[in-house]
């Protein structure tokens, strides 16, 4: 892992229903909260939470958090608020289930040495305390937690915090063991007493001590074997080692648990401190509590360290999304040409990044043109890759291609690589100078045709989706266009659409937004039907892409007089 960079703002843990965390740095005050809409810096993709839903305030050295208005009231920590002082681990909620968990983390300075003393208050004056070598068990402690937030490498940071745990125990060697995201343990650090590093492939700690301490989730502290329990006693490694002690503290970051509707916190396991010895130990008071203490400033370090590296991977991630995203888009039309029998409108709008649908239009011939608008099974980038597949196989067909032959090759490639797992409906039209459309329907919704201010629908030959049943013989069939014959193209996102309440858009609410358009420019009927939509689905998240492809045919002789 690279160097971690030193925590000089407060910021938010933010964890989505998905289970996903990313953090947000509080970069200015007020720092607004709410739906996705502009002028909110945190922007939650939740249509129940309100557009205007809560803020941050930053006085002093001090942030507060301001019930702005969600009707469903702002909560922490299981609590609802007008305003409050936030504390460092504080849980912001919203009053609902399955949306999003705010986790308040406050700047390294409030993490920082007045906590340090506040624990020390509580290690009493007496007894090895107040022996010089108390004194310096704890200012050891005392650098440890200062430099745990310094800028220095993360490893180096680490690596001192493991000379500072041996020494204080008087340990012969001591072990980082580190938890990857199967949960299985590597040894990242080791150590052994005078700050030299050992080679990690040298060290076998003791399996059953470390598996004591993750299934009882607290510290495994034995000061002499030969008194410990038998388990321990026979552990291979202890008797071939000859170890007389051993310890292992297991190390949690606190995560709030979705599912708990108490407010309880659940615990993530980060790893393990590892220290043993060849000689018996005996531990005082104020030494267990030191352990304790470094423990806590270990794995405070460690999780900031897994929370700047998950940011770091959704920041490339969304780079790399939308690198995707941006070549998508590119190689949809834009600027369509004007044909001299048809002019074309449409729109696609993915629900994800980047989506499945697609649309193109192309020149056949001085004569023919050819149209298609198609959907992809699933979504984000797999889909996509796919829809950029289609999109090349089909393009070719300006070369002078059979549509038939190529639609029956596309379906055998995909279902020949069925570990692909795709499909996809599609429409495809040629449409020629006189107003014959040749169509080959792929399993996709059919589309209508608004002539004189009326909806109708020719398009009843149809055939599976491409790509799902190997074998399938597609044909192509045809319909006589007439003058200013507009056709209505769309992917089931337009017409699955659906509202908070999860009822869906449908045909029906389609053909009436349409009914009377019949001479309204395609801009304009492509805004109509979007409009429509989205007065529908009152900002509902929706699970499909929305795509729309507008074709007018224009009649030889109207196009030419034009």
């Amino acid at each position: 892992m690279s160097d971690l960079p030193a925590v000089d703002k407060a910021g938010l843990e933010v964890i989505s229903p998905d289970g996903t965390h990313k953090l947000v740095r509080l970069s200015q005050s007020p720092f607004c909260i709410g739906r996705g809409e502009t002028g909110n810096h945190l922007q939650l993709a939740d249509s129940r939470i309100s557009r205007q839903c809560a803020a941050l305030l930053s006085q002093g050295d001090s942030w507060y958090l301001e019930d702005r208005g969600h009707r469903r009231g702002v909560f922490v920590g299981g609590k609802q608020i007008e305003r409050c002082l936030l504390k460092d681990g504080d849980v912001i909620s919203f009053g609902l289930e399955n949306s999003y968990e705010i986790i308040f983390r406050s700047a390294a300075a409030d993490t920082s040495i007045q906590n340090l003393l506040i624990r020390m208050q509580g290690i009493p004056s007496s007894g090895t305390g107040s022996s010089p070598g108390g004194l310096q068990k704890l200012n050891l402690l005392l650098e440890a937690t200062m430099l745990l937030h310094s800028q220095l490498p993360l490893d180096s940071v680490l690596g001192t915090m493991l000379d500072h745990a041996i020494s204080i125990t008087d340990a012969d060697r001591g072990l980082l063991l580190e938890s990857d995201s199967a949960g299985a343990l590597r040894v990242r650090l080791a150590r052994r007493s005078g700050g030299v590093d050992l080679p990690l492939e040298s060290v076998a700690p003791s399996q059953t001590a470390l598996r004591q301490a993750i299934k009882q989730q607290s510290s495994i502290i034995t000061e002499d074997l030969n008194l410990a329990d038998l388990d321990l006693q026979g552990a291979q490694s202890i008797v071939a080692q000859r170890l007389r002690a051993v310890i292992a503290i297991p190390l949690y970051a606190m995560a709030h648990a979705h599912s708990s509707e108490s407010g309880e916190r659940s615990k993530h396991f980060l790893g393990i401190i590892y220290l043993d010895s060849r000689r018996a130990a005996a531990f005082s008071r104020l030494e267990r509590q030191i352990l304790d203490a470094l423990a806590v400033e270990a794995a405070s370090i460690l999780d900031n360290a897994r929370l700047v590296e998950y940011e770091r991977q959704r920041q490339r991630l969304e780079q790399e999304l939308s690198i995707a995203r941006d070549i998508q888009q590119a190689l949809l039309p834009r600027g369509f040409r004007d044909y001299p029998h048809l002019t074309v409108s449409g729109i696609n709008l993915p629900c994800l990044s980047v989506g499945g649908d697609y649309f193109d239009v192309f020149p056949m011939s001085d004569e023919r043109t050819a149209f298609l608008i198609a959907d992809v099974s699933g979504k984000g980038l797999g889909a996509a890759l796919l829809t950029t597949m289609l999109q090349g196989a089909l393009s070719g067909m300006t070369m002078g291609a059979d549509p038939v032959r190529v639609f029956n090759h596309i379906n055998n490639f995909l279902c020949e690589h069925s570990d692909v797992g795709k499909y996809a409906t599609m429409f495809f039209g040629i449409l020629s100078r006189d107003g014959d459309l040749q169509y080959i329907n792929a399993g996709h919704p059919p589309p209508l045709i608004l002539r004189g201010g009326e909806l109708i629908e020719p398009f009843t030959e149809g055939s599976t989706p491409v790509g799902l049943i190997a074998g399938a013989d597609y044909k192509a069939a045809g319909v006589k266009l007439e003058s200013d014959d507009t056709l209505v193209l769309f992917s089931d996102g337009v017409t699955e659409a659906a509202d908070p309440d999860d009822e869906l858009y449908g045909v029906p609410r389609l053909r009436e937004a349409l009914a009377g358009c019949c001479d309204s420019p395609l801009d304009h009927l492509q805004k109509i039907v979007f409009d429509s939509v989205t007065k529908f689905s009152r900002g509902a998240s929706q699970a499909d892409d929305i795509t729309l492809l507008l074709v007018r045919y224009r009649a030889a002789a109207q196009g030419a007089a034009s």
